[in-house]
């Protein structure tokens, strides 16, 4: 592939032809004429010459600062006019005679026509038809003069010369196009706003690799528009006839000065020669901080160099840029970065389609980002040395993980043999900072009822899978319902992928210890399966346990030491399932556990996306809390052993309690309360203690919105008001002989109000 080091060594307009992908990469770097086709007849006249040269070519790149790529469709019209000078000329047109009684006539018309195809043609090949359309017009108005000669010599030229080129030129997509879209009536030679409708180039700065649709799309209507980490534009699109909506991002690296962009470039290809070592790539972090120090540095030594002065800010912002590039992941940090993008996906072959994402608020949309093969290559490389896991023929398939500034996600690489066209990726995008109960209230997922007695089973120590489908929210719900254990609780987590807000956790204050196991779909030899993880963790001490995802020989294993008892807290872990039963079906059926094993499981939360009546929205609800009964011997769903707590009710949007709830009928809860001494044989206290936590939760809620302070629903404040609750509780508790919720709540709204 022809790099920019290959560009540079060529003079103004010379071009070099790489046969593999098809494409033309013409240097316009010094030209006085810019580098657009649409903008400059100069520009448009010297690719229609190099496509006559090179007739197999798919795409142009006009390089400069920055690359302009003209894809297939726009580069075969200019083939068109390329084809159409060529046939013109081969057939005769611009040589005719009109025989002896008309020499003088065409010897006095043929030049003009000569000059419009050979020169004009090129330049404006709107234009010159109008030209031709324009003289065959004034020929006609001169046949009504007395001379029959002359009407004679008009009649053959415009048969013979006129007539034939402007069929030609209407042949090609761009006439037909300037016709059907009305650019032809009234046309002003030289204007260029008809090729500024027919070209849209894909931009790309020579520091990076991606192409980007700087141009709105057609006919787009934004529907919204809202800033990412304070410098990068996003804007939605609505597209007519469309369902999908087109994700428009317009970050800082691609409205620079020109000055800006040779900086860039110039820092980058110095860098370019420092090649990390593995043991680099493997810290990140690490990496991140080293290439940000020396590319700051270099900036202002070039800057000075070229006699360019940078303030702090855009010193900051180019290092930024730069370290997006470098040791960073590139535009995929910007979509990564984006907390209401959900999922990226980047399909095989790659650079074949945009990048697509899953929004929060628009579902899939299309963005206007492009990758190339050798970026997807430089990323697939990044993942396989960061993760340790093999990326080959033999092991097709990549399972891991990866953390950018704003985002983390869970990545999935596919190649060949797995894909036939290539590499393909799949990224899960996850909060930066964890979920939380509070959060998952204001974005409607759960109710303040819900969220409380969710908060009361985790306290109580029970087993709970949260079941749903892929991308319901089941990791996150998990990571949120964590924060309301005690920090006192030690924590051990097992997963393959690493999703779970461990880090934060620990930040928090959290005791809590994290196992990487085994991928069951990459099988690398030197990680411990998952199951084994699992025995490993009932040897380092009293815990917690949480189970990133059960769907393996894991399975087993799990049930065997919660039957025994050998994990005496909160059990909680993720499967694959829309509902108690299904759970049931696919861990005893397919997972192969023993019915009676199934009975260690205490709660299922079910987790679903609700679809609008259109179809064109989904949103993700929790849709049950069903408690699992152990008195059935067959199957739990005839012999009613999955008793709901709360059910969904679509009509209302919200969960709501069921009679067993409310009655005090549910088995787990009452087992929770015998194990204190308060609570033993005393719904009310139990059902008391419930509301208590639904009240503290509502509260934080409503706060963070009447006050505009959202950081009262994040992981620190969240922890930090759960932590309060239970100090006030004791405090009460020993006062007062009993836990009075009244007492509690009044001094936690006052500890609140304080805060607020």
């Amino acid at each position: 592939m022809l790099g920019m080091a290959d560009v540079r060594n060529l003079d103004v307009f010379d071009y070099e032809y790489d046969d593999e992908s098809g494409t033309v990469k013409v240097n316009t770097l010094g030209s006085i004429y810019g580098a657009s086709i649409e903008d400059y007849p100069e520009v448009m006249s010297r690719v229609i010459n190099i496509l006559q040269e090179v007739p197999d070519a798919s795409s142009v790149v006009l390089s400069e600062s920055r690359d302009y790529e003209y894809g297939e469709e726009e580069v075969s019209m200019l083939k068109e006019i390329a084809d159409a000078i060529q046939g013109i000329s081969s057939q005769g047109y611009l040589s005719e005679q009109g025989g002896e009684k008309c020499d003088s006539f065409y010897a006095d018309h043929v030049p003009e026509v000569q000059q419009i195809v050979i020169d004009q043609l090129r330049r404006d090949p709107v234009g010159a038809y109008v030209e031709l359309r324009r003289k065959e017009r004034r020929l006609k108005t001169e046949m009504s003069d007395d001379y029959p000669q002359r009407k004679r010599c008009i009649k053959y030229f415009l048969n013979d010369v006129i007539r034939p080129i402007s069929d030609r030129l209407e042949e090609t997509r761009m006439i037909q196009r300037a016709r059907d879209e009305d650019f032809v009536t009234g046309h002003h030679i030289g204007d260029r706003e008809v090729y500024r409708e027919f070209f849209h180039p894909l931009v790309r700065p020579n520091f990076m690799l991606t192409k980007f649709m700087s141009l709105p799309p057609e006919r787009g209507e934004e529907i919204d528009r809202y800033e990412v980490r304070n410098d990068i534009e996003v804007s939605i699109y609505k597209i007519p006839d469309k369902v999908q909506p087109v994700y428009h991002v317009n970050p800082p690296e691609f409205n620079l000065t020109e000055e800006k962009y040779t900086l860039l470039d110039a820092a980058r290809r110095f860098m370019a020669s420092h090649e990390p070592e593995s043991g680099e790539f493997a810290r990140p972090e690490r990496m991140r901080q080293v290439f940000e120090n020396i590319g700051r540095d270099m900036l202002r030594d070039i800057a000075n160099q070229m006699d360019i002065r940078l303030t702090r800010e855009e010193l900051d912002e180019l290092t930024s840029i730069l370290n997006r590039y470098t040791s960073g992941l590139g535009v995929l940090e910007l979509l990564l970065s984006d907390p209401k993008i959900q999922d990226v996906f980047i399909n095989s072959p790659v650079g074949g389609s945009s990048i697509f994402i899953n929004h929060q608020e628009y579902e899939e949309c299309e963005t206007n980002l492009i990758p190339t093969k050798e970026e997807a290559e430089s990323w697939a490389t990044r993942f396989r040395i960061q993760s340790g896991r093999p990326l080959d023929e033999a092991n097709p398939v990549l399972d891991t993980d990866t953390e950018v500034p704003g985002g983390r996600a869970r990545v999935a690489i596919i190649q060949e043999n797995l894909s036939p066209e290539g590499l393909a990726f799949a990224f899960r995008r996850h909060r930066s900072r964890a979920w939380t109960l509070p959060l998952f209230i204001d974005k409607g997922m759960i109710n303040p009822m819900g969220a409380a007695l969710l908060s009361f089973i985790v306290d109580g120590g029970r087993s709970v899978l949260f079941a749903g489908t892929r991308g319901a929210g089941k990791s996150s719900i998990l990571g949120a319902s964590m924060l309301e254990l005690l920090k006192k609780t030690r924590i051990i987590s097992v997963e393959d992928t690493l999703e779970l807000p461990i880090n934060q956790m620990k930040d928090l204050g959290y005791n809590v210890e994290r196992m990487k196991s085994r991928s069951v779909i990459t099988q690398v030899e030197n990680e411990l399966a998952a199951d084994e993880a699992i025995r490993t963790s009932l040897r380092l001490g009293d815990s917690a346990l949480v189970i990133g995802e059960v769907r393996s020989d894991e399975a087993k294993t799990l049930y065997e030491a919660m039957r025994v008892g050998a994990v005496a807290n909160f059990v909680g872990g993720t499967i694959h399932g829309e509902s108690p039963y299904s759970v049931y079906d696919r861990v005893v059926n397919d997972l192969g556990v023993p019915k009676t094993s199934f009975k260690a499981t205490d709660v299922v939360v079910s987790v679903n996306k609700i679809k609008s009546p259109d179809g064109l929205n989904t949103y993700r609800r929790v849709t049950g809390i069903t408690e699992v009964r152990k008195e059935w011997t067959n199957d739990p769903q005839e012999e009613n052993a999955f008793v709901d707590l709360m059910r969904y009710d679509s009509n209302e949007d919200k969960l709501m309690p069921t009679d067993t709830l409310k009655n005090g009928e549910s088995m787990v809860l009452n087992r929770i309360a015998e194990n204190i001494r308060e609570w033993k044989n005393d719904w009310e206290a139990v059902w008391n203690n419930i509301q208590l936590r639904k009240k503290i939760k509502q509260d934080m809620v409503e706060a963070a919105n009447e006050n505009d302070r959202p950081e009262l629903l994040e992981a620190d404040f969240t922890v930090k008001a759960n932590q309060r609750y239970h100090i006030l509780a004791e405090r009460v508790g020993e006062e007062y002989g009993k836990q009075d919720p009244e007492r509690i709540y009044a001094r936690w709204k006052e500890w609140f109000d304080r805060q607020v």
